[in-house]
């Protein structure tokens, strides 16, 4: 695969309908336990929401550049609003959402204390939906089919996708001769007769069987059995560390093995696989190929924490064709940085020169990261670097330094800047967050004011005694170990 592919998966026109949900994320700290109840309180700092469900994998594709109609349905409420200017915000995204007043807008609400989630409270109806509701959903589809390369049904069984929807849905691209990807959560594949690709992973798959699945063979299979029952053209059992095994009628298996990257959080990760192979099959990749790309792409998402979504760079760097994905020019970081905000990505802000990357650099960088969605480092060029630490630094070049915190997991992006001060780079980026060590007071970081005054806020992250690059540079003059 080259980039050009991945470049091309802006062409992709996508239809996707089921269950669209508002994820809301109520952040804080917590210092101590309730008098009332054996319970933590969570001092509120921050609350934030995104697209979730079906609204995620919209999401996943809209950051391939990818045009895409998503339908679902919402209750009469504020929720809903909010919901409507989601999707406002985004310009490939065209949403037709349904309303049912007897039932609520379907929302998830986390309680965080860092990346550490408390507690879950979900407001929804799993119902099936009224007749009317569905025959109304079924023709605003209908209508939208017109106009998709590919159809994804994400279904998180919060009542849309019921029985005769499935059917109808399925029954009317085919029809138009547009592909059906099914992400399912029903307890029996025959519900989705006639889809093209069926995307189970190993408990649905199990579920669909009746049989244990821990095994290439045991995946094929189960497989097997259900094509032979079921009229699906093929199935791609999402198999965890196993990775993947697809499964085509009168055609061998495809065993495609996981990333092997670390993993720090599945959340949302087959809402990218069904994404990445929806926008491939979209312009002509074949099935195959779909799901090694989708295969890449899910390998991003689980090594980033929380709902991710994976773009085209990020690709291209996990599939070979691109290098230092993460190390930007300005302007590209900012149209990025961009991108994430309109996304409703939470942005983190930190810099420094990072010279001889220690223990102490780590721990700062790890933290800010668990506080927001992207966290982008500033990074002092040599000149810069010179300027502020005299004679003899940067002991390594910006090149190397900028190489080296781009490739730890929890950096997004690092931009380089010439300035004494990284205040016009804080400037140009808007950050609701910037870090600083905390051997700073809040009124001496530059740019906080600046962050404060348009809405975010700034957070000091306690140091590691012991650990300086400078410490380090003197040791190594005085002929130490250096650690």
């Amino acid at each position: 695969m080259d980039a050009s592919l991945i470049d091309r998966l802006a062409q992709a026109k996508v239809l996707v309908v089921g269950d669209v949900l508002l994820d809301r994320f109520v952040e804080g700290s917590v210092g101590r336990v309730s008098p009332e109840a054996p319970v933590p309180v969570l001092n509120h700092a921050s609350q934030r929401a995104l697209l979730g469900g079906a609204g995620n994998v919209a999401a996943n594709l809209i950051a391939y550049g990818a045009a895409v109609t998503l339908v679902g349905v919402t209750g009469a409420d504020e929720m809903a609003e909010e919901l409507r200017r989601f999707c406002d915000g985004f310009e490939r995204l065209a949403c037709r959402l349904i309303e049912d007043p007897d039932r609520p807008t379907t929302v998830k609400t986390r309680y965080l204390s860092g990346w550490h989630q408390l507690l879950r409270v979900d407001a929804e109806a799993t119902g099936d939906l009224p007749a009317p509701v569905v025959a109304d959903l079924l023709a605003v589809a209908r209508e939208a089919l017109a106009e998709a390369d590919v159809v994804i049904l994400s279904d998180y069984a919060k009542g849309v996708l019921g029985e005769a929807t499935i059917a109808g849905l399925i029954a009317a691209a085919r029809a138009a001769g547009v592909p059906v990807i099914v992400d399912p959560k029903k307890r029996e594949a025959g519900l989705f007769a006639g889809a093209s690709l069926l995307t189970p992973n190993t408990l649905e798959l199990e579920r669909f069987a009746g049989v244990r699945v821990d095994s290439d063979a045991a995946a094929e299979a189960a497989c097997r059995d259900i094509l032979a029952r079921v009229d699906i053209e093929a199935i791609l059992v999402t198999r965890g560390a196993a990775g993947m095994t697809l499964v085509e009628r009168d055609r061998g298996p495809v065993h495609v093995r996981a990333e092997n990257r670390r993993v720090f959080d599945v959340t949302g990760a087959g809402d990218t696989v069904a994404a990445t192979l929806a926008a491939a099959i979209a312009i002509g990749v074949p099935l195959a190929d779909a799901v090694r790309l989708a295969n890449a792409a899910a390998g991003v998402a689980v090594a980033k924490p929380g709902t991710a979504i994976v773009h085209p760079r990020e690709l291209k760097q996990a599939l070979g064709v691109e290098a230092s994905a993460h190390v930007m020019a300005r302007q590209e970081a900012l149209d990025q940085i961009a991108h994430w905000k309109e996304l409703g990505l939470m942005v983190g802000f930190t810099n420094g020169c990072f010279d001889l990357l220690h223990r102490g650099h780590l721990h700062s960088l790890e933290q800010a990261s668990r506080r927001v969605d992207r966290l982008v480092v500033g990074l002092n060029s040599d000149a810069s670097a010179g300027r502020l630490k005299g004679p003899g630094r940067p002991v390594q070049d910006a090149a190397t330094r900028a190489a080296v915190l781009a490739a730890l997991r929890f950096v997004d992006m690092v931009v380089l800047f010439d300035e004494d001060t990284p205040a016009e780079l804080i400037a140009a980026i808007g950050p609701n967050v910037l870090f600083k060590g905390a051997d700073y007071a809040e009124d001496e970081v530059v740019g906080g004011d600046l962050v404060k005054a348009n809405g975010g806020r700034v957070e000091l992250i306690g140091l590691l005694p012991g650990h300086s690059t400078t410490g380090t540079v003197d040791r190594m003059k005085d002929g130490g170990t250096g650690g």
